[in-house]
């Protein structure tokens, strides 16, 4: 089987010292795919013991381990291989490239965390609003995937920067024993901002039909007024 001819086939660049996090993300869905990832970085990193026992669990561990080794090497310029040469599994390969080629893009991470900060919901929709940050959230945790922003930690920056009509919907909700997904939860602000967009065009349509019965009002007490001055003139 020609695991490396395979993973060729997947238009997968060489790993270099610039493509790190997208050899990273298509590497790992491979491997998954391929029921290799426990060796590498899942809960199977480390060999069984050696002894009796485990002789026939060691040997289909060393199996896997050299299946996944290969196709990691067959992955990487050949000037990347002095830094794995030593490496005695794919777990310390694994690692061995995150430390050396995950660096973090200060500046671009700087930038997106005030961007994150200052974001509110201003004009745009609920939908528009949950899908920016959440889009700034995900790009943040890419490039600083030490410190992933978690699913709670998003809640809060979304309330944050809501509209002052969302905070009294929002703090009825929060005593909820059970608390809800994100999706959940921007599923509840998109109808109850649809019901506050309704209620207020049936309050536009109450204050023209009242104007309109002004307007009425106002025609018919011209019109009888005129006439009066018509009969006074007479």
């Amino acid at each position: 089987m020609d695991l490396g001819g395979r993973a060729n086939r997947l238009g997968m660049e060489l790993l270099n010292q610039s493509n790190y996090k997208v050899w990273k993300t298509c590497m790992e869905s491979y491997l998954v795919g391929d029921d290799l990832w426990e060796v590498v970085n899942g809960s199977n990193t480390s060999p069984p013991a050696d002894a009796p026992k485990n002789s026939n669990a060691l040997k289909k561990w060393k199996q896997i381990n050299a299946k996944a080794e290969f196709i990691l090497k067959r992955s990487i310029f050949p000037n990347l291989f002095d830094h794995i040469i030593r490496c005695k599994s794919t777990y310390e390969i694994w690692r061995t490239f995150n430390r050396l080629l995950n660096k973090k893009d200060e500046a671009r991470l700087h930038i997106l965390e005030n961007e994150l900060a200052n974001t509110t919901q201003g004009n745009p929709s609920i939908a528009e609003y949950f899908l920016n940050v959440k889009n700034l959230c995900s790009e943040i945790s890419l490039l600083n995937s030490d410190d992933a922003i978690s699913e709670v930690r998003i809640r809060r920056i979304i309330i944050h920067g809501l509209k002052a009509e969302y905070i009294l919907f929002v703090t009825s909700i929060q005593g909820w024993i059970q608390q809800l997904s994100l999706e959940e939860f921007e599923n509840l602000l998109s109808s109850h901002e649809l019901l506050n967009k309704q209620m207020a065009g049936v309050s536009i349509k109450e204050g023209e039909g009242n104007a309109l019965v002004t307007d009425k009002r106002n025609f018919k007490g011209k019109l009888h007024f005129g006439s009066q001055v018509v009969q006074a003139r007479q």
